[in-house]
């Protein structure tokens, strides 16, 4: 398939130090933080903005960069403005109106969302950056707080191909990998993608971790063995252990796992595809927050089979 003529840009591996940039970072939580940061280290010139102002301050006297007190100042003289936020709503927040970072920024400077959000959003936001002459890239991430923290995320990619061109050697700073999926949304739709996928994977490595527990195995053995053949995965590598020892304290929540899923699921309603393990599996999230998991890992389904 193409796009405007022209095929998807293929991986990228990191190309390494690039010309310093002058960056704007919004959004300093789990990912944004460590993000920006790599940024930073990789000579770029970042100024940043977190809602919590003590929060951009603590990380301008970590890492040398600036602090602003409005997206929009954040954003003024920019070349690309990075935005990691929390939903639809809040990227809302600090893109548009007057203090928003489409405010600040100057015509032909791109705006690279990392925010996991809707289709719809980034479609909505490809076009308001466009009436004031700037390219939006809608670029969610896998690899969680790890990968954040690490510099190696896998960033998926929406919008026009120049605008990717320019943007990618920059992203290299935190990417393992990234990859121009398609027009404005396509970036979103491959991280819904991804995350049905991981909701899948999840529930069956539970399962099986909860099965071979009851049948006297010894799980540390068991998942060795079974990694190196066709159950291996991400997840039964990362998380198979920590399952087996009912520790949930690893990157990402259930909180946002669920948000994520509830994008997968509506955007399903507008494409017709049928998603039953995935709408099963959120609501086993769901009974995972009753009990007070809400910031537990995702790998803590399977304490729904341990204790029932």
């Amino acid at each position: 398939m193409t796009f405007g003529g022209r095929p998807p840009l293929l991986v990228r591996p990191i190309q390494g130090r690039h010309e310093m940039t002058k960056c704007a970072f919004i959004g300093l939580g789990v990912m944004g933080y460590p993000m920006a940061s790599h940024l930073q280290k990789a000579g770029h010139d970042v100024t940043v903005f977190n809602r919590t102002a003590a929060k951009s301050e603590k990380w301008a006297g970590e890492y040398g960069g600036k602090s602003a007190p409005t997206p929009a100042e954040a954003a003024k003289g920019a070349e690309f403005v990075f935005v990691c936020v929390g939903n639809d709503d809040d990227l809302r927040s600090v893109t548009l109106g007057e203090t928003g970072a489409l405010a600040g920024m100057t015509r032909g400077s791109v705006m690279v969302d990392n925010t996991t959000a809707s289709a719809d959003v980034a479609r909505e936001l490809y076009a308001a950056a466009k009436d004031v002459g700037v390219s939006f890239i809608d670029a969610p991430v896998s690899g969680g707080q790890a990968g954040a923290e690490n510099g190696v995320l896998t960033v998926m990619c929406g919008g026009d191909q120049e605008a990717f061109d320019r943007a990618a050697p920059v992203i290299d700073a935190f990417a393992r990998s990234c990859q121009l999926m398609g027009k404005s949304g396509s970036g979103q739709l491959t991280k819904m993608v991804n995350q049905i996928c991981i909701a899948g994977l999840v529930q069956g490595l539970s399962e099986g971790v909860n099965f071979g527990r009851k049948a006297g195995l010894d799980m540390g053995k068991v998942l060795d063995v079974i990694s190196k053949g066709a159950a291996g995965s991400w997840q039964m590598e990362n998380r198979g252990k920590t399952m087996v020892d009912d520790t949930f304290d690893f990157g990402f929540a259930v909180d946002w796992m669920r948000k994520d899923l509830g994008i997968c699921l509506e955007e399903s309603k507008r494409n017709g595809a049928r998603l039953p393990v995935t709408a099963l599996v959120d609501q086993f999230y769901a009974q995972v927050q009753e009990r007070g998991g809400n910031r537990w890992d995702t790998s803590s389904l399977i304490d729904l089979l341990a204790r029932g």
